[in-house]
């Protein structure tokens, strides 16, 4: 199991280094955002500053897995090579885990400009401990994005995915507090903004990273979107499976 998880990894990334168009998305659009809004806006205020980096991380990594996974994954099923990689009595795991590792790789890989900007542009600081952990729950609060991800991914045409996941992308990074902060948003977006899984990832990571003290509801709601993700990707994939194969 190890070596074709192995050999799927290295397939994936390959592949994702050949067109590499979204990787390069994922980098910029963040990094962007940095030098537009946090280093003329919050880069003089250490505090600030170092939660906007977490944010910018945050909607990287988002990128990667709900708008690149889904848009991979349904364009992975149109492909004649994908019936038949799910005709190997090898199972699903080892592309399943492949994929997730390689997306995994591509939100690391992203948060690096904004790394270099923050460090360079403002006066954001941060311990190396306390930067591994940032990472660490970066990947962690990804989770159920990755999830949603994979449902739209098996859900939906390549085509409609990339629009769906942007629909979806957008309002749930805004909601989430992660292109402005919480406490200055309107009063209706601020009772709402707890309940959307992009605030609970947000808080964990401002609690890691700037060791502000996280809203409990919404880590709570964190788990419960996790769980809800997990459960509706697993029945997108069986779904897909008897349709396309029973």
């Amino acid at each position: 199991m190890s070596s074709l998880l192995v050999a799927h990894t290295r397939y994936l990334l390959l592949e994702q280094l050949r067109v590499p168009i979204g990787l390069v998305a994922s980098a910029f659009f963040p990094a962007a955002s940095m030098l537009a809004f946090v280093v003329p806006f919050a880069g003089q205020d250490p505090m600030a500053a170092t939660q906007a980096t977490g944010s910018m991380m945050l909607i990287g990594a988002m990128s990667a897995a709900l708008m690149g996974l889904s848009i991979t994954v349904a364009q992975d099923r149109e492909l004649p090579w994908n019936p038949y990689l799910r005709t190997l009595p090898a199972g699903p795991l080892p592309r399943f885990a492949g994929r997730i590792i390689t997306t995994m790789i591509t939100m690391l890989v992203a948060t690096i400009p904004v790394l270099l900007i923050a460090a360079l542009f403002t006066e954001a600081t941060i311990t190396p401990p306390k930067l591994l952990l940032g990472l660490l729950a970066l990947l962690g609060a990804s989770v159920p994005f990755m999830l949603i991800g994979l449902f739209i991914g098996f859900v939906l045409p390549s085509k409609a995915a990339i629009g769906v996941s942007q629909v979806v992308f957008f309002p749930v990074a805004i909601l989430g507090g992660l292109f402005m902060p919480p406490q200055i948003m309107p009063g209706f977006v601020q009772a709402v903004s707890p309940y959307v899984p992009a605030r609970g990832a947000g808080e964990l990571l401002w609690a890691v990273t700037a060791g502000s003290t996280p809203n409990t509801v919404a880590l709570i709601m964190l788990g419960v979107w996790t769980v809800a993700a997990a459960l509706a990707a697993g029945w997108a994939y069986k779904r897909d499976e008897g349709r396309r194969f029973s």
